[in-house]
């Protein structure tokens, strides 16, 4: 049985020309050989698995080739390779510096090429300098490293710097895709996107996810098998999830998520995906930014039909639910919870309250009219009184049972947010009256700072997460009878809505107005001016105006 070759060294580029994604490396390269411009010392740096070691290789095999020698010359034995990781010490480099005085025997050049430089020791890099500085004519050091930030500047002024870039998703795809035509595999374009997506411009992580692949799905790639084998949430179950979301199908949304934490998947990385999912819905509503979403094109075509469902204001509002969940997921004591919180806040965003306008004005106790106790109690009483009667003159019944079950069982299985409203305000009723019968108490806009003011202290006394979010809102008297609430962000509205019905109901109990509406509205952006210690001193004469003649006294000056 033939040994099986990894695709990362059966696919390695011999050329220039075969270097994925890094041309502007490979086409300096080859004009510094052919109009011999080389400089002795390079260094190469970047993310892992983008062509360092191996453009390296390739250039030590050219340098020599441009001379006439030939791999059969036995040219292929003046290429150094050394692994700085385990050969740092002082002692390496000394060794090394003693063999190349040597002049090669067969070609032009001796290449020496170190990986993973940063790993040198201070005391190393230092007894390289002089080397590296002044080479020998028939020598050429070709650094390479994925941390430059961590070689000493006196190393990197002495080298030519080459920085080779992250492979792009398409670069990958299509050199996958090559690959899998050459060995007659057959595969679904957006499993080899989602397989370069994974990689992160590592090519060379990209052809070792596609050899895991390959083996599991016995060389027939698709979508599912690669979302299943990488453990990863594909777009689909969150174009599923997003569109229960868009119907307020609360429940079957925390069933969905359910199945997808048994899966394994941590919630957090769900959370942060599903952010990441409306923002790529919003960029699919304009076909100018459509280039934005890193998916393959069928899966643009599905976020574009789902993105026509959702208006601009909710994408927004959705990133930053999604948002404020991630923030606090680490940080709340039942993280799971805090997922199904923005979950359900989620579904509500596209709630639909019909009839909003021609709502009916509803009244808690403290206002039925008059009389409509006295009525009542009257009621209770002749009810009790026809209820005294001796039971024996009551006749013998005889129950027969039920042919059906009185109470049917109900075929809905669902709930949301405004059947709990609903059945809230019917509890809450006794006595509906229009609209012009209801009290309008007169209350000033410093009345309402005040009770404002008041609500926030007792706020931060009880809930300390809510005050939080809610201090930097701002509220005033827009008109007769309407009161307008700046909000600073979607969820912090979300919290404010916790506490608002005790804020609403304290408010038109104490100045007796039920016609007041209370109106929200997204501020801008909330600038919070610092106070300077002049400002904090008016303050202090607004309490005390002696503060004021003492100053004067002193001759205190706060500049």
């Amino acid at each position: 049985m033939e040994n099986f070759i990894v695709s990362a060294r059966k696919y390695r580029p011999q050329e220039f020309d075969t270097v994925v994604g890094q041309s502007h490396i490979t086409d300096t390269l080859e004009h510094a050989i052919a109009e011999n411009q080389l400089a002795q010392a390079l260094l190469f740096c970047g993310p892992r698995g983008v062509g360092k070691t191996t453009c390296a290789r390739i250039l030590a095999r050219k340098i020599n080739e441009k001379d006439g020698a030939t791999s059969e010359d036995g040219f292929s034995y003046n290429i150094f390779e050394l692994d700085a990781a385990s050969n740092n010490s002082v002692d390496d480099i000394r060794e090394l510096t003693d063999q190349v005085r040597y002049a090669p025997q067969v070609g032009k050049y001796k290449v020496y090429i170190i990986d993973e430089v940063h790993m040198l020791s201070s005391q190393a890099f230092n007894a390289f300098l002089k080397t590296l500085e002044e080479p020998p004519a028939h020598a050429i050091f070709i650094l390479a490293t994925t941390e430059k930030h961590k070689i000493i500047p006196t190393i990197l002024s002495r080298c030519q710097i080459y920085d080779f870039k992250r492979i792009t998703i398409e670069d990958i795809q299509g050199h996958l895709r090559k690959i899998a035509d050459k060995e007659g595999i057959s595969y679904e374009d957006d499993a080899l996107f989602l397989i370069a997506q994974k990689a992160d411009g590592a090519l060379r992580d990209a052809l070792s996810i596609f050899d895991r692949l390959v083996t599991f799905t016995q060389k027939n790639i698709t979508l599912a098998k690669a979302a299943e084998v990488l453990n990863i949430l594909d777009y689909d179950q969150y174009i599923k999830i997003v569109g229960l979301i868009h119907t307020n199908d609360i429940p079957n949304v925390l069933v969905a998520f359910n199945e997808i934490v048994k899966k394994g998947f941590d919630p957090h990385i769900f959370i942060a995906g599903l952010g990441n999912h409306y923002r790529d819905l919003m960029m699919a509503q304009n076909s100018s930014t459509l280039n934005l979403i890193e998916v393959g094109e069928k899966t643009k075509a599905k976020y574009a039909e789902q993105s026509q469902k959702w208006t601009a204001q909710q994408l927004v509002d959705a990133i930053e639910i999604c948002n404020y969940a991630d923030i606090n997921y680490k940080s709340s004591k039942n993280p799971r919870l805090t997922v199904e919180i923005a979950l359900m806040q989620l579904a509500s965003l596209t709630q639909e309250i019909e009839g909003a306008k021609k709502k009916k004005f509803l009244i808690l106790a403290p206002l039925v009219k008059e009389g409509a106790v006295q009525k009542a109690s009257e009621k209770a009483s002749t009810v009790h009184k026809e209820n005294s009667k001796n039971i024996s003159e009551v006749p013998e019944i005889e129950i027969k049972k039920a042919k059906e079950p009185i109470l049917k069982e109900s075929v809905k299985s669902s709930f949301s947010i405004k059947e709990a409203i609903n059945k809230t305000e019917e509890l809450q009723v006794e006595e509906e009256i229009k609209e012009e019968e209801l009290p309008d108490g007169h209350f000033s806009e410093t009345d309402l700072q005040k009770e404002w003011k008041h609500f926030l202290k007792k706020l931060a006394r009880e809930d300390m997460v809510t005050f939080n979010a809610v201090q930097n809102f701002t509220i005033e008297k827009a008109e007769e009878n309407k009161i307008c609430i700046r909000y600073t962000s979607e969820s912090a509205r979300v919290e404010f809505e916790k506490v608002s019905p005790q804020f609403f109901n304290d408010f038109k109990h104490k100045f007796n107005n039920y016609r007041v509406k209370f109106d929200f509205e997204k501020a801008e952006r909330v600038i919070i001016k610092k106070e300077t210690k002049r400002d904090l001193f008016n303050k202090m004469v607004e309490v005390n105006p002696l503060l004021k003649d003492l100053q004067e006294l002193m001759q205190f000056d706060f500049n």
